[in-house]
């Protein structure tokens, strides 16, 4: 159910995996996703269930409707009945107040200051990677009070520059933007590696405390991949402060 767990300083991080969950196939078993099909009383399970096993209140999750952008929302308390916005990456600074983000092959950011009491979860697939996502993030995070020095980041499974195989034109572009996320796959075709650019760019603004999770979600069997199955479930990441 959650396959990496991290604690640094009253900050903790997580990231599933798909198993222990209810959902039927091709969803099965923990997805996480609640846009892609599945049921959503499976769904709403899923999500009880992986926050109890973390220890939190599932009604404490923040959660936010990914749309490949750049957009932050700062958010103080969950939705409740309130629409949930249309954003790529939440921040906080309510100690207790768990931020989440869903992937399924896009690279998962979690971010905390824990001096500050600041934290933030990202969505950075490669169009949010582009855009920056994850310095507008960053710059909230700054905005409240966080210093880039402090800051923990956490990276989780993703689609690895080995099997992400993309256009010629397409890592061009990408790396006109992101050099950082040029890459080639196994098998000698033009590639991006979201991850490595991600890294590269908390790289540039400060970020030193950085680590990445060596799953590559095409390759693993554990985790829900678009690329690989197009219909399928999603994997979260949870970032909180204590």
């Amino acid at each position: 159910m959650i396959g990496q767990r991290e604690s640094v300083s009253g900050a903790h991080f997580a990231f599933t995996d798909r198993w222990g969950g209810v959902s039927a196939a091709p969803y099965e078993e923990l997805n996480l996703g609640g846009a892609v099909g599945d049921d959503p009383g499976a769904v709403g399970s899923n999500r009880e269930l992986a926050a109890k096993s973390l220890g939190l209140d599932p009604a404490r999750v923040v959660w936010m409707n990914q749309v490949h952008g750049a957009d932050v929302a700062v958010v103080t308390e969950p939705w409740g009945d309130k629409p949930v916005p249309r954003v790529d990456a939440l921040v906080t600074a309510e100690r207790g107040l768990a931020l989440a983000v869903l992937t399924a092959d896009c690279t998962p950011v979690l971010l905390a200051d824990p001096v500050a009491g600041i934290a933030a979860a990202a969505h950075a697939g490669r169009p949010g990677m582009v855009a920056g996502v994850v310095p507008a993030a960053l710059r909230a995070m700054t905005e409240l009070g966080a210093d880039p020095a402090r800051i923990v980041a956490r990276t989780g499974p993703a689609v690895c520059g080995r099997c992400y195989e993309v256009p010629e034109q397409m890592r061009a572009e990408v790396a006109a933007v992101e050099p950082a996320a040029h890459a080639e796959t196994s098998w000698g075709t033009p590639a991006l590696d979201v991850t490595a650019g991600v890294h590269a760019q908390l790289d540039r603004l400060g970020v030193r405390d950085r680590r990445q999770s060596p799953v590559c979600t095409l390759e693993s069997g554990d985790h829900f991949s678009y690329r690989r199955e197009r219909t399928t479930g999603r994997l979260a990441g949870y970032v909180w402060l204590d």
